[in-house]
């Protein structure tokens, strides 16, 4: 089983962390004070043995008689995530990927502010992709004197697959330690470099292929008719 770099919990385990977080984050906004390891497992298609396990990993959490207190869970798995901080992140790409990026408000309620966007373009540099936004497009040789000013650790890259090595490589030697990788292709980093891979075609063939493999559905006048029948 795959385990995280730096405290060898397993990857799986740090991923459903995340989903763990989300679901307390609905509960909280709902105004939900308790929620029992099963209540927790049922809402994420788990087993409360399997959300025991995973949160016994990182803490004791759970309270005898009541279970999770939301907030207070809330509160300690944004502090185990890192998300309980702002963290300034730089994207390279002002394509029309990189843009959509760009302007997506999900990241800062989690806690990631795109804070400078990059790209070798001329045509693109200087332009603004979020008017609301007095951030404009530099060129990559401001790469490394922004990182500096700015105190960035996390780049996203929404680059062409070609180019994705050569500009990682830039990001790191700049100073960034973590990537969040769209461009679809392996990046070949030192093993300390934590890298998340995003590749939005490899999601859709994984559902086209159960798609394919699922069997064909019968048409629902048809089921209607048979139900009619059996009566």
């Amino acid at each position: 089983m795959a385990t995280s770099r730096s405290n060898g919990i397993p990857v799986p385990a740090v991923r459903r962390l995340s989903l763990y977080l989300r679901q307390l984050e609905s509960l909280a906004a709902n105004s939900r004070k308790t929620v029992s390891s099963r209540q927790l497992g049922e809402a994420l298609g788990l087993t409360d043995a399997q959300v025991r396990k995973d949160l016994a990993y990182f803490g004791q959490f759970g309270h005898p008689g009541v279970g999770y207190r939301v907030n207070e869970l809330v509160t300690r798995v944004r502090s185990i995530l890192g998300t309980d901080k702002t963290w300034n992140v730089l994207l390279v790409g002002a394509g029309n990927l990189g843009r959509a990026l760009f302007c997506y408000r999900g990241f800062t309620k989690k806690g990631f502010q795109i804070v400078a966007i990059f790209d070798r373009n001329p045509a693109v540099i200087g332009t603004h992709p979020d008017p609301s936004r007095r951030i404009p497009v530099q060129p990559m040789g401001e790469l490394d004197e922004t990182v500096r000013r700015r105190n960035i650790r996390l780049a996203i890259l929404a680059v062409p697959a070609d180019h994705a090595q050569s500009v990682a490589r830039e990001v790191l030697d700049a100073g960034v330690r973590g990537i969040l990788n769209f461009a679809p292709v392996a990046l070949r980093l030192d093993e300390s470099v934590p890298v998340a891979a995003v590749d939005l075609s490899v999601h859709l063939e994984q559902l086209s292929f159960q798609l394919a493999g699922a069997p064909p559905q019968p048409k629902r006048n048809a089921v209607h008719a048979a139900a009619r029948r059996r009566r």
